[in-house]
């Protein structure tokens, strides 16, 4: 199998509305109507009409599931966590953007989600187990089988401190949400903290120092799980291989924008590793079902591999998954390498 970390490879801005205070009416959570609002330094954007109209409605949907859930977990709070408040909803990524891909559900191809930042009062309130499974829940049902979104979702939760902290120590992922993210939902006119970038020198240092760290933890749990494979251990393959999957997207994220979600579902690392890099899309086949269900089961091999008797994984798809996690594995080297050549470039200037 192939070592990851040697292996050389080939060639005054007007606000959106204040949804917090009408909870008791989720069907009047409209969002901003047509305006051209300019970009003020320090201030974010809150104008979503370079969207469709149909995406402006699904992103309503999305605000009033957030706000549905996380008031149904905090409804019984005691102590500080009386205070709960969901700070800003930022929509950040292609479709803030404006370069996302739309693609049928039938098709192979690459497909942006909405990206989802969601800013809260404490820091007690990111746990994503205790306040924000059920809206994630609801929305994965909501596209995948109720069909009222006709986008996937993937949503991250940070407190104001851990994102301004971010912008103070020139993590490049909180610095692009703040330059191009749009605020769909503010429950006030704070605004995040002023970026301070990292200098060539602390960048390029950085970089390195994750790519190397990411690499070499990866690759140890990909030996691992040719280990276990060769011991005819599946359950412990298919976890080991989980792992590796999980520290190669978190080794990408990290080298390129100093920041990974503190997140064990691949299948989120992956949407957000692919928005960075079209390279990593392809890596895993979805021409047809037994293809994507091949990476639903390393998906759910973090939980079930270790702790369900009723998972089941054959040696054959161990080595299909090991052979998809060698591509990965090259792809990111590739990519993560070229970004620390960026780095050292500018850093000689």
């Amino acid at each position: 199998m192939i070592d990851f970390r040697n292996h050389h490879w080939g060639s005054g801005c007007a606000r959106s509305p204040k949804f917090l205070a009408r909870r008791k009416a989720p069907g009047n959570l409209s969002l901003p109507k047509r305006a051209n609002f300019p970009k003020i330094l320090g201030h974010m954007r809150t104008d979503v009409d370079h969207l469709p109209a149909s995406k402006q409605r699904e992103l309503e949907r999305i605000v009033e599931i957030l706000f549905d859930e996380f008031g149904q977990a905090t409804e019984n709070a005691t102590g500080r966590r009386k205070g709960a408040r969901i700070l800003k909803i930022i929509l950040f990524g292609s479709h803030a953007r404006g370069d996302w891909v739309d693609a049928p559900l039938s098709a192979n191809q690459y497909k942006s989600d909405y990206d989802i930042l969601v800013i809260v009062s404490q820091k007690e309130l990111t746990d994503r187990a205790a306040y924000w499974a059920k809206a994630e829940e609801r929305l994965i049902r909501a596209y995948t089988i109720e069909k009222t979104l006709r986008t996937p979702v993937n949503f991250i939760v940070h407190s104001l401190h851990e994102v301004n902290d971010g912008l103070a120590h020139g993590r490049v992922f909180f610095m692009e949400v703040a330059k191009d993210g749009i605020a769909i939902y503010e429950a006030d006119d704070r605004e995040l903290a002023t970026p301070k970038p990292k200098t060539p020198e602390e960048a390029l240092a950085t970089a390195k120092e994750y790519f190397d760290d990411w690499l070499t933890s990866s690759q140890d749990f990909y030996d691992q799980a040719k280990h276990a494979m060769e011991k005819g251990r599946g359950k412990i393959a298919a976890f080991e291989l989980h792992q590796a999957t999980e520290r190669l997207y978190a080794c990408l994220l990290l080298t390129v924008t100093y920041y990974s979600p503190y997140n064990h579902n691949i299948a989120f690392l992956r949407s957000l590793a692919e928005g960075l890099d079209r390279r990593l899309y392809g890596i895993w086949p979805e021409d047809t079902h037994r293809e994507r269900a091949m990476f639903q089961k390393l998906k759910e091999a973090y939980t079930k591999a270790r702790y369900s008797k009723h998972y089941n994984i054959s040696g054959e798809e161990l080595i299909w998954l090991g052979a998809r996690v060698e591509e990965l594995g090259r792809v990111v080297h590739q990519v993560c390498s070229e970004r620390i050549a960026q780095l050292e470039v500018a850093a000689r200037r």
